[in-house]
């Protein structure tokens, strides 16, 4: 089985699975195959140099403007002071009153080019009326505010910039459309806070504020709200680590209700967002999985015996955990639907082998999996747990090796190819373009073997062959049955004749005389008559 594995490009070895950079965690084919720690600190690190490139241009742009402002000013001075020189009265003031203007339209202009530069779009909208001042401040007090509300001096600058031009946008908590789902979410979550008092109301709070600094964020990029999360999560994370003591455990309990409360709440804005291409990655990764639907379990040499009922439900039920997993919004409960479509494929192993699964079992058995069931949104859902899931909970345990898992599946569904599956290229395009299906092999040596039924592609396939076997069976019976019935109706009908007859011959041979019964007495049958006594007869006595 391994070598046959191996062959067919399925085999990944374990240390694949960790960190390129060897820190011993599991990594991410979305991460460039690093776990989320270390791929944050070279994203962290990739963004700063980014900004301080931004700042460095920015501040040479600032330099121009201001050479340029001082150029002009001195060819202003210039001019005016001779014109001062010959109308020293009124066209003094005229003089200062035009200088005043011509500065205030050159300061305007420069705000304006610094907008642009930090601001996606080229839109301008009617300034208001605040004092440079004022606006230097603003522009500015976003660098000091805490990492989860603003990601960085350039985000801050652009949203305290849109703040000037469309105004402030009101709380979320008016404008929003409550569900159900959230506002279940939002009691369980502030009853559970109730336990922890001091602590819970600040927690409350700070996830309050949070959400509130996100709505204003919706035109950020997917990393960059990736990030925000992020470091929500690593500062609360702090705080509780401290306020608990260093108790993991308590720490992680809590983490998971602001999780669920985080994400419940930011699900519609956060998931599968406009700015990214994840759409287009399903559709892609839809398209490939129904291309592939005529791959079978021969062909990934899965070790699964789906004729065996019990097998046959834990494959069922592995298909609808995936499935399901589109239906969640917080991203450890879709990492939950994960663990149990793993479980129930290792369950599904060890019947069919009556030993315990190993790695190299599990990954064309899950390949299998999707493959059968086509996901809706996966690479939206990979994207979103990949983002803004716990990053604790990807690095280490059986939610992060699963995680992987899935990944390495995708990522082998989408390069999958003739010599993956030890098939010709020719056969696997015309397997591709549906202009043939693979038949059903006799044999485990090699594929395809031909044979006169198409083999089939998914257990349904197989239950319709067999249903067809089933019924030409029948239908041969059908036939046998009916020819008996014919031969009976003839025989009957000859019995039936025959019969007849010799009743026939035996009546007239011996034809019926009925004769008239002899009269008797009533009790001339009886023949106990004679030992009974005489019968009594009538006396009168004299009164």
């Amino acid at each position: 089985m391994s070598q046959r594995t191996e062959r067919r490009g399925i085999h990944v070895d374990q240390s694949e699975l960790l960190c390129n950079k060897g820190c011993g965690y599991y990594g991410n084919t979305a991460w460039q195959g690093l776990c989320s720690k270390c791929w944050r600190e070279e994203y962290q690190r990739a963004r700063q140099k980014q900004i301080q490139e931004d700042w460095a241009l920015a501040e040479k742009l600032q330099r121009e403007e201001e050479a340029a402002y001082a150029n002009i000013q001195g060819a202003q001075s210039h001019s005016q002071a001779q014109q001062a020189q010959s109308q020293p009265n009124q066209a003094s003031l005229a003089t200062f009153s035009k200088f005043e203007e011509k500065k205030t339209n050159e300061k305007t202009r420069k705000v304006t080019t610094v907008k642009k530069f930090f601001s996606p779009s080229s839109r301008t909208a009617p300034k208001k009326a605040h004092s440079d001042k004022e606006k230097t401040l603003r522009d500015w007090r976003g660098i000091f505010t805490p990492p989860w509300e603003m990601g960085s001096p350039t985000e801050a600058l652009v949203a305290r910039l849109r703040e000037n031009q469309e105004g402030k946008t009101p709380s979320p908590s008016i404008t929003r459309q409550s569900s159900i789902e959230t506002d279940r979410v939002s009691r369980d979550f502030a009853d559970f806070l109730k336990n922890l008092q001091k602590p819970g109301r600040d927690i409350h709070k700070q996830c309050r504020l949070f959400i509130e600094s996100m709505a204003n964020k919706k035109d950020l990029g997917a990393e960059e709200l990736s990030e925000c999360v992020q470091d929500f999560y690593q500062n609360m994370s702090d705080r509780l680590m401290t306020h608990f003591k260093g108790s993991s455990d308590c720490v992680e309990r809590v983490m998971d209700q602001v999780e669920k409360y985080i994400m419940t709440r930011l699900y519609k804005s956060v998931f599968c967002p406009e700015t990214t291409d994840d759409e287009k990655k399903d559709l892609a990764t839809q398209n490939r999985i129904r291309a592939l639907h005529w791959v079978d379990i021969q062909m990934l040499c899965v070790p699964v015996d789906e004729e065996n009922p019990e097998v046959s439900d834990n494959v069922v039920k592995a298909i609808t955990d995936v499935i399901e997993m589109d239906s969640k919004r917080v991203p450890r409960d879709k990492l939950a639907c994960i663990t149990r479509c793993s479980k129930h494929i290792f369950s599904a192993i060890k019947i069919t082998r009556n030993e315990p699964a190993s790695a190299d079992d599990f990954l064309p058995t899950l390949i299998y999996i999707v493959l059968k069931a086509n996901p809706p949104r996966l690479q939206s859902n990979i994207q979103y747990i990949t983002r803004f899931c716990n990053p604790s909970r990807l690095m280490t345990g059986e939610d992060g090796y699963y995680f992987t898992n899935l990944c390495c599946a995708v990522a082998f569904i989408e390069k999958l190819d003739a010599q993956s599956l030890n098939l010709s290229p020719e056969d696997f395009e015309c397997y591709m373009s549906g202009q043939a299906s693979p038949r059903r092999p006799d044999s485990s040596d090699g594929w395809p073997q031909t044979q006169e039924a198409p083999g089939p592609s998914s257990p349904a396939l197989a239950q319709v062959y067999q249903n067809l076997d089933v019924l030409s069976g029948l239908e041969s019976r059908q036939d046998r049955v009916l020819e008996g019935c014919r031969s009976l109706q003839a025989d009957l009908l000859a019995w039936q004749g025959s019969v007849e007859r010799e009743v026939h011959n035996i009546l007239e041979k011996y034809p019926l005389e009925i004769c008239p019964p002899a009269p008797a007495a009533i009790d001339a049958e009886n023949v106990e008559t004679e030992r009974l006594p005489p019968p009594l007869t009538p006396q009168v006595f004299a009164g």
